[in-house]
């Protein structure tokens, strides 16, 4: 079956000024790497590209037609130049209060694309407002929308080509119950609940500065105390970012060190597929907010056990709460580094052929 990229242009192609009008030269300016990217997706994927978009007003006073057709000319023809040629371009010219199934998020303009020979569920609308995320809701394709789930064209490509990285893992035991969703191409958003505190502020260091999205929900044997839920949620995640990884093609393999105040943390890992932990960090405290921190070294043994990894960890510094705050801030920024993928380099980063 065919696949489609629904791709909106105002905004997602070109910028779109503060009047959401471009209807003038010195308006028009494609968005960063837009073309380099297309011109990739062309030459590397099988996607058929189809140009989906809204243009209120179109040929009226306000916004001629032969000022667009001269602006639609200059893009298309710049795009064709790398390359880059669209398989359809279809332009609703309705205003909202008309309320046509044809604008989007309407699928007016879409339904010979929803006729069996398109794999909708692996198509994708790419946008930059709500109604675009609506409109492949409504057509039951995936949606990347720059400023919510990516940040521009770099990452696009990547998810395009390359596929998304996203995992879910459920472990339930006699001692605990663990929902766990990651997205490793995320924007660091979270949702972490364990029932720890400061474990869960822990946790969002890791979703923060690694941009990982990161949902944990865990509920354990707190009346026993915390060593089941801080060990089990160290497994699952450990599992869940290991299956997200995915074939691991493409990925930079190797990761942080940061300062914090008083403190230097160093986590250095290797998504090599072989587990070890090398720890030194001491803690002269009990417990740092509701968590002991004799578990902080068995959180991090079970994590690196599961993710098959390689973590060294090293923290020096006089202040608790910030040593152990900057080892998650670096594994998140670790974690982030080692799992970058490179699309002009896609192979296995090792000399053994397999990770």
């Amino acid at each position: 079956m065919k696949k489609a990229l629904f791709i909106d242009r105002d905004g997602t192609i070109i910028f779109e000024p503060e009047d959401e009008q471009i209807d003038s030269i010195e308006k028009f300016c494609f968005l960063p790497k837009v073309i380099s990217s297309l011109a990739f997706i062309r030459k590397h994927t099988d996607y058929e590209l189809v140009m989906v978009t809204n243009q209120d007003g179109l040929g009226t006073e306000a916004y001629p037609e032969e000022i667009f057709n001269q602006l639609q000319t200059l893009m298309l023809s710049t795009l064709k130049a790398e390359g880059v040629e669209f398989d359809n371009i279809l332009i609703d010219r309705s205003f909202p209060e008309d309320n046509l199934p044809t604008r989007k998020p309407g699928t007016g303009m879409l339904t010979e694309y929803m006729k069996g020979d398109y794999d909708m569920s692996n198509s994708y609308v790419i946008g930059d407002r709500e109604t675009d995320a609506q409109l492949a809701q409504n057509l039951g394709c995936k949606s990347l929308i720059i400023g919510k789930d990516v940040d521009g064209w770099d990452k696009i490509t990547e998810i395009v080509y390359a596929g998304e990285r996203k995992a879910e893992v459920t472990r339930t035991t006699k001692e605990t119950d663990i929902h766990i969703s990651v997205n490793l191409d995320g924007t660091g958003k979270s949702e972490i609940s364990t029932g720890l505190g400061f474990f869960d502020h822990m946790l969002e260091q890791i979703s923060k500065h690694g941009s990982i999205d990161l949902i944990i929900n865990v509920k354990g044997d707190l009346n026993v105390d915390e060593h089941h839920t801080i060990e089990d949620t160290g497994i699952a995640l450990g599992e869940c970012i290991l299956k997200a990884l995915g074939d691991k093609r493409g990925i930079q393999r190797y990761g942080y060190l940061l300062p914090m105040d008083d403190c230097l943390c160093q986590v250095a890992l290797d998504f090599g597929g072989r587990a070890w932990l090398v720890w030194d960090a001491e803690f002269n405290r009990e417990k740092v907010g509701d968590m002991p921190t004799e578990m902080f070294l068995h959180f991090f043994k079970s994590f690196s056990d599961a993710a098959k990894m390689n973590l060294n960890i090293k923290a020096e510094g006089d202040n608790e709460h910030h040593k152990i705050e900057g080892i998650f801030k670096a594994l998140g920024k670790s974690i982030k580094m080692a799992s970058q993928r490179d699309i002009h380099n896609f192979q296995l980063p090792s000399s053994k052929g397999i990770l």
